[in-house]
């Protein structure tokens, strides 16, 4: 089997241009497939159930918010690791994503080994090596 066969997708919903490029670039560069959407309904719209992979989401979004996304994706059993990526940190919000299933929370913003790591770690792959 192939390493792309073999490594999941990473979706990054993230409503920031520069954030969603930076994530892109990054992930690419270790070679994954990367996916960017610049709203959760975008992603909703192209999410299947046959979707393997692991998501970055911001919280801080218009219309649907990070929170909501993460609600509809709990409710509709989605079984991809979430990454919650944001600027808005604090014990509230830490814990509300914690409660909706995200495995982790980095704060923006984020260091690409970290990243990196952090998505190794939710997908239990080895990226980039």
């Amino acid at each position: 089997m192939s390493k792309a066969a073999e490594t999941p997708a990473i979706y990054i919903v993230d409503d920031d241009d520069d954030v969603r490029r930076s994530f892109v670039r990054l992930i690419r560069s270790v070679g994954i497939k990367a996916h960017a959407y610049a709203s959760a309904e975008k992603f909703l719209e192209d999410l299947t159930d046959s979707e393997q992979g692991c998501i970055l989401l911001d919280i801080t979004m218009p219309r649907i918010t990070g929170q909501t996304l993460l609600a509809r994706l709990k409710a509709l059993g989605n079984q991809m690791p979430v990454i919650v990526v944001s600027a808005r940190d604090d014990e509230v919000t830490r814990g509300m994503v914690r409660d909706l299933g995200a495995k982790m929370f980095l704060r923006k913003p984020v260091d690409d080994q970290a990243l990196i790591d952090a998505i190794n770690w939710a997908t239990g792959c080895t990226l980039g090596q």
